[in-house]
């Protein structure tokens, strides 16, 4: 059972809502932090842990995209998410489903597209109102069903800690109570495993996609400062923004922007850091702006909205993976792991190898190796 709490940081473990987290964690593994791919965003986070390939090799390059063939891609597009063009690599459902073992998946990035032909048995369109105490019910009537039946793979998604910690911040009182609420739905899973006498049957992996950093209205770069915005397409914005410049000339754009705002870094494709693996696919833009730690990207106009609105401080994620804010959960209990254990961080490429291991799964090429978490396994 692998479970995302999306924005859930490394260190939210120690917060004290986080009770049945860490108690999982004490009869299992919990590893120092989970280190996202580049960018430190949602979609391909998520799509990174079920691959184990990091975004330019599975294709998912950013939460807003643009495409030669395909068009644009958002993650509230539902058309461009079932479409299986945008999803390179193969996830565990479908390794999982090839290799004859059922899959149930509920609101999963990719999970909705036919990969290589392919969907989970179980599947669903993402529903964002969905409420956590749906999504539990549905994986304990899968945890009921007799074992020539159930699924041997579930993954279940949930999304508080991401929204509250955007609109809140990470330090927030109400990000404490989003934390509180996702940690009593691990809890409602747990207790479940334990009450059907699944203990010695079920792995459970808690996951998240990236940590969260606090943002401040004293931190904005005003990109139309620097740029005349109607001579650029901005793909994404913020804090990594991709842009195309309208008339192709790159290095004009680049030019303009390079050394003006001692918080942003401008990249040529092909020129970012190697260790972020972010500089080999047709989706990744001519000019892609990285901004530090706590800033973001926008416009004056934009800038003067956040604060005439009171100027909120609130939270964001994208920035360099190395990051300690960046850092995301991973804590597993269960048959084969470790007990009582903490690991040294690894990259979420890692979690493919590892869940295929346990599955008894022969696993699809990956930038991942279970080499690389054998500290995780009993």
């Amino acid at each position: 059972m692998l479970v995302s709490l999306d924005g859930f940081r490394a260190d939210y473990v120690d917060r004290p809502s986080a009770v049945n987290i860490r108690a999982i964690a004490a009869r299992g593994v919990r590893a120092e932090r989970m280190i996202p791919v580049f960018p430190s965003k949602t979609f391909p986070n998520h799509y990174a842990i079920v691959t184990g390939l990091t975004a330019e090799h599975h294709g998912i390059v950013a939460n807003v995209m643009r495409d030669p063939v395909l068009g644009s891609f958002t993650t509230r597009d539902t058309l461009a998410q079932s479409e299986p063009r945008w999803w390179s690599g193969e996830p565990i459902w479908v390794t999982a489903e090839r290799q004859g073992v059922r899959a149930a998946t509920v609101s999963w990035p990719g999970s909705e597209a036919r990969i290589g032909g392919i969907r989970p048995t179980w599947w669903q369109r993402y529903d964002h109102d969905e409420t956590a105490q749906s999504k539990i019910t549905k994986v304990l009537q899968w945890l009921q069903l007799p074992r020539d039946s159930a699924p041997g793979l579930i993954t279940v998604y949930f999304h508080d800690t991401d929204t509250d910690g955007h609109t809140f911040g990470p330090a927030a009182p109400e990000t404490e109570r989003a934390i509180a609420r996702v940690d009593a739905a691990v809890g409602e899973l747990d207790a479940a495993i334990t009450r059907l006498g699944l203990r010695d049957q079920v792995t459970i992996i808690l996951v998240s996609d990236h940590g969260m950093s606090p943002t401040s209205v004293d931190r904005a770069i005003l990109l139309d400062d620097y740029i005349d915005l109607g001579t650029v397409d901005v793909i994404d914005w913020t804090p990594v923004g991709a842009l195309v410049p309208r008339d192709g000339d790159a290095d004009r754009l680049f030019a303009a922007l390079s050394g003006k705002h001692p918080n942003l870094q401008v990249y040529r494709k092909g020129t970012l850091p190697e260790r972020w693996h972010f500089n080999d696919n047709p989706r990744i833009t001519p000019i892609v702006l990285v901004a530090d730690e706590g800033w973001t990207i926008t416009t004056r106009a934009n800038h003067e909205q956040w604060i005439a609105r009171g100027g909120r401080a609130g939270g964001a994620h994208g920035y360099d993976p190395a990051l300690s804010s960046m850092g995301a959960l991973f804590v597993a209990a269960g048959p084969g792991i470790a007990a009582g254990k903490t690991a040294p961080a690894f990259r979420n490429v890692h979690v493919y190898s590892l869940m295929a291991h346990l599955l008894g799964l022969t696993p699809a090429r990956t930038d991942g190796s279970l080499d690389s978490v054998r500290a995780v396994l009993r």
